[in-house]
């Protein structure tokens, strides 16, 4: 089933309350703009454009814990594949869908009962200008291909393949994940980066460890990151 709204405060907060009573596993929940827009680690996330392409589904699927970490990237994965037959992208861990070093999509994934989560997507199609504070670090596909794109096709596809993907990680592909994770993304390894958490951490990412966790060698050992905001290293 699919909920459509022109305006709401946040989809992800939308396809709870439908999970909550009984929302079916696939639901999801699209709105032409947010006016409160969930990003991760308590941030918000710029939604109040209807060029945007704003959706969470609702996912009925047994994760132990541990596996939440990998649920995010598989969905990276899902969007990534969704997007190929219009622009190619790299992946951000954990949850960033960039293009030309920009920003063009987020994922958030929650869990507001056992066994449901909801996955939270937000993509930018066809704006042509975003804000003085993310002109230099988000893009659209519009603004990459000079061309307006259709949402209804990027929306079917990001859908089928988030369930692929979530399906197949909870049936035990956490391997297939982290495997792909690494090859997809040019972040995983080799790459000068920082950390901002409760410290700041320089280093080069060194990998994922088994649940999914970002390594990095810095000079005093390898850390493992478990959030915090991953950026390339500034030039010193």
């Amino acid at each position: 089933m699919t909920v459509r709204l022109k305006q709401t405060g946040s989809t992800m907060i939308d396809a709870a309350a439908l999970a909550e009573r009984g929302g079916e596993h696939g639901t999801v929940v699209v709105a032409e703009s947010q006016t409160a827009g969930i990003g991760r680690q308590g941030h918000s996330w710029q939604s109040g454009d209807p060029g945007g392409l704003y959706l969470s589904l609702i996912l009925r699927l047994s994760f132990p814990p541990r596996d939440l970490p990998l649920l995010t990237m598989a969905l990276g994965l899902a969007v990534q594949s969704a997007l190929q037959p219009t622009v190619t992208t790299d992946i951000r861990w954990p949850n960033d869908i960039l293009l030309e070093g920009r920003k063009l999509a987020g994922i958030l994934v929650q869990t507001p009962t056992e066994g449901v989560a909801i996955a939270g997507i937000g993509l930018n199609v066809n704006q042509t200008s975003f804000p003085d504070n993310l002109a230099d670090i988000a893009t659209s596909l519009r603004l990459s291909t000079g061309t307006r794109q259709e949402k209804e096709p990027l929306l079917e596809r990001m859908v089928a393949a988030c369930l692929e993907e979530a399906e197949a990680l909870a049936a035990g592909g956490r391997d297939s994940v982290l495997a792909r994770f690494t090859q997809s993304s040019s972040w995983v390894e080799g790459k000068e980066v920082e950390v901002q958490g409760e410290q700041l951490i320089r280093g080069t990412t060194a990998g994922l460890n088994p649940d999914g966790f970002l390594l990095v060698r810095t000079a005093t050992g390898v850390e493992t990151i478990l959030a915090g905001g991953v950026r390339a290293a500034s030039v010193s």
